[in-house]
Formats: structure tokens, sequence, C-alpha cells
């Protein structure tokens, strides 16, 4: 007879119903893939009088020590999300000897070294899968895919709402209030839309990649953040002059100084994959020493994508409990890398400023940022006003630092009206 691996599931919402929906309708699939029958078997909720759109054979709770303290259950799976109490919960599934399946990114990205250790110590599995880019298989496939490389970068487009916003700006010439709003209306962003559009969202779901491609703790509080906000229509069209197209990019590199970890938006150029991800969808490009550049492409969020991660976490378990191999690859942070500091951070840069139309403006903007020891690339001039000029510079390659120094000098200088907006090339010609 075929064993019963038995389920208890934290949380009920659009995650928790997909993961029993993929269970149920693929079970006799699921089943021949993991060698057991796995069975839901009690749901902690936070209202048991709640109208639900899913039922099953499975017992709904509003107590989590009905699915913490059940020895028949194997296997918690936390898709309740925040911080607490999924944290204490967790915790407390490894002191009942139990599995954990989670979804939770912002508890990863803050506490996941705890977690790892209460696993370890358990000699339990702690599997993630969806807690970055929903069903696209990322984690999986730098813990073992891609486990004979060393990664030298992570590149990301890993926020669906961002990735809507600045994909409707760029091919409908759309302001970016506009969009956003029409993005909370068709439930793309939410009704406070901070998290996605400040960067924090990406900026969790980056800690996570670093720490396993790099293999060395990251925390999100190591991430340099920029949102979008401040990208308008103007930057979307030079941005379509300098054959680019912009991105909200999650950016890891590990380099001979340490690791660098950031979150802005980026111009990204035409003939990259990444250009030409759109809408809601994510992608990761990873390179490695061995396999060379690869891409990871899917739906980022929903019901069914990442409950599909959840459910795949969850047929490996259970593959584990039958071979008793359980707590075999939780932690692979076993490198201690300096993280790098903003200042430190090299790239090229679009710089977009308002000056008065007056000769030898130019020369002096030049000369500012020589002092610095920054060059152009190229300069874009445009007559916006009577005796008002609109200049976008770009710069080669340079560091971080010195770009702030020359600023500094710029704001400084009186022909200057105001500097509309500065953003990062990625991975272009002008970053060669």
């Amino acid at each position: 007879m075929m064993q019963v691996v038995k389920i208890g599931l934290l949380g009920l919402g659009t995650v928790g119903s997909g993961v029993i929906q993929i269970l149920e309708q693929n079970a006799n699939d699921i089943q021949n893939r993991s060698l057991s029958q796995i069975k839901v078997s009690k749901v902690l909720v936070r209202n048991l009088k709640a109208p639900r759109s899913i039922a099953g054979d499975f017992t709904l709770t509003d107590q989590a020590a009905d699915v913490l303290t059940d020895p028949d259950i194997s296997i918690v799976v936390e898709v309740m999300g925040g911080i607490e109490p999924a944290k204490t919960y967790i915790l407390e599934a490894f002191k009942q000897g139990k599995n954990v399946v989670t979804a939770n990114k912002d508890l990863l990205a803050l506490h996941g070294q705890e977690l790892l250790d209460a696993a370890k110590e358990a000699g339990k599995d702690l599997y993630f899968e969806a807690s970055v880019a929903g069903g696209i298989p990322i984690i999986a496939a730098l813990k073992q895919s891609l486990a004979g490389n060393r990664i030298s970068e992570v590149l990301g487009i890993i926020n669906g709402t961002t990735n809507y916003i600045l994909t409707a700006m760029t091919e409908q010439g759309r302001d970016y209030q506009e969009v956003l709003k029409e993005a909370q209306e068709l439930g793309y962003a939410e009704a406070d839309p901070t998290a996605d559009v400040d960067g924090l969202d990406a900026a969790r779901k980056l800690a996570i990649l670093a720490s396993i491609a790099f293999n060395s703790r990251v925390t999100v509080n190591d991430v340099y953040v920029e949102g979008i906000a401040k990208i308008t229509s103007e930057d979307i069209a030079y941005a379509r002059e300098l054959n680019s197209t912009i991105k909200l990019l999650a950016v890891a590199k590990a380099q001979a100084d340490g690791i660098e970890v950031r979150v802005h938006p980026a111009f990204v150029p035409d003939n990259h994959p990444l250009a030409a991800v759109s809408g809601v969808f994510n992608a990761i490009y990873v390179v490695g020493d061995a396999v060379g550049e690869t891409m990871f492409y899917g739906r980022g969020a929903g019901s069914l994508p990442t409950g599909s991660a959840v459910v795949s976490d969850i047929i490996q378990v259970v593959r584990n409990i039958n071979a008793d191999s359980t707590a075999n690859i939780n932690c692979t942070c076993y490198n201690e890398l300096a993280i790098k500091s903003e200042q430190d951070f090299k790239s090229a840069f679009y710089i977009r400023l308002r000056v008065k139309d007056e000769p030898r403006v130019l020369a002096t903007l030049a000369l500012l940022f020589a002092e610095a020891g920054v060059s152009f690339a190229s300069i874009i001039q445009k007559q916006k006003k009577r005796q008002e000029a609109e200049i976008v510079l770009v710069t080669h390659p340079t560091q971080e630092s010195c770009l702030r120094e020359a600023l500094d000098s710029v704001r400084a200088y009186s022909k200057v009206l105001s500097i509309h907006n500065v953003i990062r090339f990625e991975s272009g010609e002008h970053y060669d």
C-alpha cells in the first residue's frame, strides 16, 4: 500500500488555494512522481466562518497548535505571509519534528539564517522555491542544476507590478501615475503600492537570490534600493533614442572586492534578453563560469504559478522523507563575502538636466564632470523653451562616488536649473 504523507497548511488565501487546487487536479501524476499519496490534513485560517471558493477533505482550524502539534502531519506549508506569527510557527514546526515549505520572501530575506539553522538542528527540510519569482524554478536551479558553476552575476526583473507599469509607459507613452492607477484597478498593484514601486519587494527577493548564488549571507538591509516613481515619459523617450528600455532591475554581482547588490531603474539595451520581458512577467538572467549565460522566464505571481512552486517543493520533501534524507541541502552560505557600499558601484549613467541656453554652459558642465573623473560617451541637447535647453549626458562607466561628486558641483552651478533624473545603464554598450 502506498504511503500517505499528511500536510498542514498555514493560510488559505491566494497561494494556499492554488496549492490545494494543484494537489487535487494533478493528484495522480503527483502520486506517481512522489511515490506517495499527499493529503492536506488540516488548514489554519483566521476566520472559520469566512466564505471560501475552495473546499476539500481537510479540517479547518483557527488554532495553530492543531496543525503544529499533530503527530500525523509530516510537512507544514506556510503561505500566510508576513513576519509574525509566521516565523514563530515555522520555528515551532521544526521543534515538533516537521519539515517546512514556505513562500515567505519577507521572512527569508530578514531571518533566513535563523530558519535554516533551526532546520539543520532539527534535521528537517526547509524549502522555499515560491519565495522568489512565483512559478519560475530559480532556487532549485541555483542550488542544484547550476551547483557546478561559480556564479558571477544575477540580473532580474522580479517584480511584476513595476514591470507592468514600465511596459505600459514604454509601449503606450503614458505617464506613471495613470498607469499605476490602472495597475491597481486590474489587481496588479496593491492599494498601497509602496513595497512594489519603491523596489522593496524586489530587494527582498534579491537578498535571497544573492545568498544562494554566491554562497554568502545577504539580507534585505544589505541591498541598495531605488524605486520607479521618478521615471517620466521623457526618460522613456530618451531610452528609445538610446536603443534601450527602462526596467526596474535587481542586480547582484560577485567581484574580487565583495558582493554588489542593488535594485534600481536601469537602461537595458534592446538587444539584451531582459529588455523583451514585458507586462507582469518576471525573468532572471544568470551568468556562470561553466554554463555561460542563462535566463529563466515566467509568471512571477498568482495563485497557480506560485502554487506550482510550493507543490514542487512538497513533492521534493516527500521524496526526501521516503529516502530518509531530509536536511541534505538546506543552508549553502559557506562564504563570508564583504558587501560593497553603493559608493563603490561602477556603471555608466544617464543624466537629464535643464539648463540656461547660453554659451559655454556645456563646456563648463564637461569641466565639472572631468574634475570629478567622469567623462561622456554621448551628449544630447534639445531646445525646450526660449533661453532654456534640456541636456542628456551619458557617461562612460564610472565609480558612483565620482558621479556623486560631479553632481554636487553641477547642482551648485548657477546655469543649471534642475537635474531631472539620474539612471544607470546595465549590461550594454555603455557598460563595457
